[in-house]
């Protein structure tokens, strides 16, 4: 499995024959300046963890160009096929959905969705989500999208066994970092966990140091690539 971050919560993942982009906020990223294109280059499959701007991103744009396959609750589905796009994969909290090479386990996530508009008004896209992505030959990744901590992790855990974890850790909008290491130690096993949500705007925190230091004495790896720079795990 071959991961590429690009700062926010936006991540490319190649495992199999599937090219997956998840909440590709890149234009206006100031963490990431490179704008969309390479970063979706070739994809199959997008994936929307909820609908606020930061990682609804360039979906649209993306999904135009190349055809993937939208991945994501029933309201960003049915926004995004009122503007066009045609190949929807939509799902929610608890349910499972084929994406054809591997599999998406819609699962909780303590936040909140909706789209602003240019106008000043606001689109509801449905509930906030994490995803848990299942490979048939190679490791299962669950990223957690936008969330706080929860006891029913544990339960995640105990389903799905995820061994890649992707965890929000910038505090004010999310769980902060040394709240989202007692997560990781508490309820998961993760062989690898990457931190992410952090260092993109002023008001959360700049770097992953409390989150490595929260997770200081634990077996899991954490693993903080720079913008662009592949991890293959």
């Amino acid at each position: 499995m071959k991961i590429i971050w690009y700062g926010h919560s936006a991540f490319r993942i190649e495992a199999g024959g599937a090219k997956i982009l998840i909440d590709p906020f890149l234009s206006g990223n100031p963490t990431w300046n490179g704008g969309w294109e390479e970063p979706a280059e070739g994809i199959t499959h997008l994936l929307l963890t909820h609908g606020h701007g930061d990682h609804v991103g360039d979906s649209l744009a993306i999904l135009k160009k190349t055809g993937a396959m939208l991945v994501a609750n029933a309201e960003i589905c049915t926004y995004f096929g009122g503007k066009g796009v045609e190949k929807v994969n939509p799902g929610n909290h608890g349910g499972t959905v084929d994406c054809g090479g591997f599999t998406t386990t819609f699962v909780n996530a303590l936040h909140s969705s909706s789209y602003f508009l240019d106008d000043g008004g606001n689109v509801y896209l449905g509930n906030p989500a994490g995803m848990v992505l299942h490979f048939p030959e190679d490791k299962t990744l669950y990223h957690m999208g936008d969330t706080d901590i929860f006891g029913d992790m544990a339960l995640i855990q105990e389903l799905h066994q995820p061994q890649i974890g992707i965890v929000p850790i910038g505090d004010r909008f999310t769980m902060g970092g040394a709240v989202a290491a007692l997560a990781c130690r508490r309820f998961f096993r993760f062989e690898t966990v990457i931190p992410c949500h952090y260092g993109t705007f002023p008001m959360i925190d700049q770097s992953a140091d409390k989150f490595i230091e929260g997770m200081k004495g634990t077996e899991t790896k954490v693993l903080t690539p720079a913008c662009g720079q592949a991890a293959e795990l």
